[in-house]
């Protein structure tokens, strides 16, 4: 400091001051950046240049970690861990090798939740190697290449500590592009550390196994005896068939400790699939045979086995969306009305098919979302217990303890509240095996997290994992539980027992408000046009079924349609949806089509009374009655009809109903004609056609002028008669009639003789005025 103000007072003793300046200010940044570069120069220490190498390079390989056996090692176990390494970079990798690393113990379960997602490699986080030679050496790997790798390790030699969750890593360290060894690549796992039997108490584990699939039948059946039904497409098939995601749930669940959660909803429907039916399109007359009927009974055999000895939950048939009801469809009146109904047929659909009582008083909202409407629509149907989510009812403060599920929420209602850590380890894609290996880890990981943070309280934790597990998620779930078989820190429990547990008095036992429901979840519900038309099939289908002489051929397949209308499997698919909708409301239609007036030309009245047939059509396989034909003048002053006649038409026939008529004036009227139930509800569409009264012909109103002159010429010509016997009487001399004439004379040829009975002209003008007989036919 002292030569630098030297230097700057010769240059401001000899210097005008700007060019003083100008040199003192580069003389300062010229030293400045010799200084930097100087520093850069110097050697750095070991550590940090691994550090910052590692740091830099770390990312450029890929390391993945396929298994870990076994998933929760004992004290004289060897660990064994297997996986590939794949050079991402551009130059070729020397002299490289793989080797586990110990890292510290984690304490909280949050730190377990991070895992997966950690920075690069850290020598001080991450370890140091594993001693020992197990280490498994990679000569060379080219870039783009990938090499795998198999690690076999004593557990004694991994020098764990007391019993807790451990950090485990698999690092590739090599030189790449001349540099000197480093760690280029790091995956990271978890190790559960217990090797004995907890001194403390276990937790009473209950895990839910899901068997629920999307809504795969309709209400369309074939037109036969049988009610043969038709599916849209034969995927179930391939679930159901060996390797199939239901396959394997039911084989991987028959010897896991779990309560099976079942939609009975899909055994009705693997049911109808094991005896003939078919596939097609709602336009395709002609749906082709379906092909699953053999894997159909295998799979109900293995599902009855799997099922014999474990508790069964049935969900309401079909599995309807709560929440979209409590949000949606309850002021749709009669939308509630279904829960009940699917409540009701979940036990029976259960008992029937599998031979096993299942629990029904257990509701299930998507993701154990809930709130405070949601619980009502629930335990309006019966449901006492509630599967909710530790993410939905959350603890005070945002507690990580997690404490027993089981809470009282009044009403003699209980919320069973589902860990949530434990609930979602297996969401997404497990399709990979290192996604899968470390979901095993994490769970098992998380398992024993809870038990150490009140080892000395019993308490009962629920998992309820994704409602339709993938293959490998069913797969990873399978392996998460056999690793606690063995009962080191866990016992399982079925849900029944995890409801009745004591609640832990300082759980939360709130029920958060409608505003609380997740946005995202809210966005997929069932909007309430979908209710409305919902209850718009439902009074179709209740007006149709009153006529039928066997209602329950379709009242079954339609009732069971509408519930699936309903289903949470829609979420996320609006259109399908509405195309399941329309599809049922539109063969609903046609089949009450079936049944219609037949078309009617005009007709013509030929007489001043005829009868009028209307044609009834039914092209049911069963019959129909309590239907009633009604005949409507649109003029009865000019032609009055009977009274409405009952219909009763067999199935895939006819009936012609005969009205009697009866016409006052000549012309044309206006005839309707509609089918009425009993309920007085117009049934179908009506008929119209046109009646031409023409009774009073020509003919007979000649025939009737006839008659009428007849009439009066007789009577002209008794009025004459008369006239002249009372001029004869008084030409003859007095009323006597003494002078008369001869009482035997007949009269001449001009004479007229008196009226006798059973004149010809009276006689004729008496018939001719009589009205038509009835009964004559109307011309068509």
């Amino acid at each position: 400091m002292a030569e630098a103000a030297e230097v700057q007072g010769a240059f401001e003793g000899t210097t005008p001051a700007p060019a003083c300046r100008w040199f003192r200010r580069t003389a300062l940044l010229l030293a400045g950046v010799l200084l930097v570069v100087g520093l850069g120069q110097l050697p750095q220490a070991p550590a940090a240049r691994a550090e910052s190498a590692s740091s830099a390079s770390s990312r450029s390989v890929d390391v993945s970690l396929d298994t870990v056996t076994p998933v929760a090692p004992k004290q004289d176990d060897t660990l064994t861990v297997s996986g590939r390494v794949t050079n991402n970079t551009r130059s070729t990798i020397t002299g490289g090798h793989v080797a586990l690393r110990v890292g510290p113990q984690i304490t909280t379960r949050s730190d377990i939740d991070d895992i997966g997602g950690r920075a690069p490699f850290s020598a001080g986080s991450d370890g140091p190697e594993v001693g020992g030679n197990h280490a498994q050496k990679i000569d060379s790997l080219p870039p783009g290449v990938g090499r795998d790798f198999t690690l076999t390790v004593p557990v004694k030699d991994l020098e764990l500590g007391k019993d807790g969750v451990y950090q485990l890593g698999v690092t590739l360290s090599g030189q790449s592009g001349g540099q000197s060894e480093q760690v280029l690549g790091i995956q990271r796992t978890l190790l559960p550390w217990q090797p004995s039997t907890t001194d403390g108490k276990k937790t009473r584990l209950t895990f839910l196994w899901p068997l629920v699939s999307a809504t795969r039948l309709t209400a369309r059946t074939v037109s036969d005896q049988q009610q043969t039904p038709v599916f849209p497409n034969d995927d179930l098939a391939a679930e159901l068939a060996p390797g199939g995601r239901l396959q394997q749930l039911v084989a991987l669940g028959k010897n896991l400790p779990v309560t099976w959660v079942i939609d009975p909803d899909l055994l009705a429907t693997v049911e109808a699939m094991t005896k003939s039916y078919r596939i097609g399109g709602p336009d395709d007359q002609n749906p082709a045979p379906g092909r699953g009927q053999t894997v159909a009974k295998q799979w109900l055999n293995q599902l009855q086995q799997a099922v014999a000895d474990h508790q069964v939950v049935a969900l309401p048939f079909g599995d309807p969306d709560i929440a979209s009801l409590a949000h949606r469809g309850k002021d749709v009146p009669g939308a509630l009305s279904h829960l009940q109904s699917a409540t009701e047929l979940a036990s029976t659909t259960v008992e029937t098919i599998l031979g096993v009582k299942p629990r029904t008083d257990f509701a299930w909202p998507v993701e154990g979302a809930v709130d405070s409407s949601i619980v009502d629509v629930a335990t309006s149907a019966g449901a006492h217990n509630v599967i909710a989510r530790s993410d939905s009812v959350r603890e005070p403060g945002g507690s990580s303890y997690a404490p027993t599920a089981a809470r009282q929420i009044g009403g003699g209602n209980t919320a069973i509240v589902a860990d949530a850590r434990l609930s979602t380890v297996f969401d997404g894609e497990m399709i990979k095996a290192n996604d899968s290996s470390l979901a095993v880890q994490r769970f098992l990981a998380q398992s024993l997290m809870v038990n150490k943070q009140a080892p000395e309280n019993e308490r009962s934790i629920v998992v309820a994992p994704q409602r339709m597990p993938t293959t490998s998620q069913a797969q990873a779930m399978a392996s998460a539980l056999k690793g606690l078989t063995d009962g080191r820190w866990t016992q399982s429990a079925d849900l029944g027992d995890a409801a009745k547990a004591q609640p832990d008095p300082a759980a939360n036992q709130h029920i958060p408000g409608a505003g609380s429901y997740p946005d995202s979840l809210r966005s997929q519900e069932l909007p309430t046009e979908a209710f409305e038309e919902i209850q718009r099939t439902q009074s179709s289908l209740d007006s149709f079924k009153v006529i039928l002489t066997s209602p329950d051929r379709v009242v079954t397949p339609f009732g069971s349609a509408i519930m699936r209308e309903m289903s949470t499997s829609w979420r996320g698919d609006p259109k399908g949806a509405e195309a399941f909708r329309d599809a049922v409301q539109s063969y609903l239609d046609q089949l009450v089509r079936q049944v219609h007036l037949i078309a009617k030309s005009d007709a013509t009245l030929s007489g001043r009374s005829a009868t009028i047939p209307v044609t009834v059509q039914n092209g049911l396989l069963q019959g129909v009655r309590g239907l009633k034909l009604v005949l409507t003048s649109s003029q009865p002053n000019r032609l009055k009809i009977d009274a409405p006649q009952p219909v009763e038409v067999g199935g895939g026939r006819q009936q012609s109903v005969k009205f009697e008529t009866r016409a006052n004036a000549n012309g044309p009227v206006k005839v309707t004609a509609r089918l009425y139930a009993e309920d007085g509800q117009p049934y179908g569409e009506p008929i119209f056609f046109t009646v031409h009264v023409t009774s009073i012909t020509p003919m007979v109103l000649l025939v009737i002028a006839g008659g009428v002159l007849l009439l009066v010429l007789a009577g002209l010509r008794i009025y004459l008669q008369r006239k002249r016997a009372a001029a004869r009487k008084a030409a003859g001399g007095g009323p006597d009639g003494a002078d008369g004439g001869d009482p035997g004379d007949s009269g001449g040829p001009g004479d007229d003789k008196p009226e006798q009975p059973g004149d010809p002209a009276a006689e004729t003008g008496a018939r001719n005025g009589d009205p038509s007989g009835s009964g004559e036919k109307v011309e068509r």
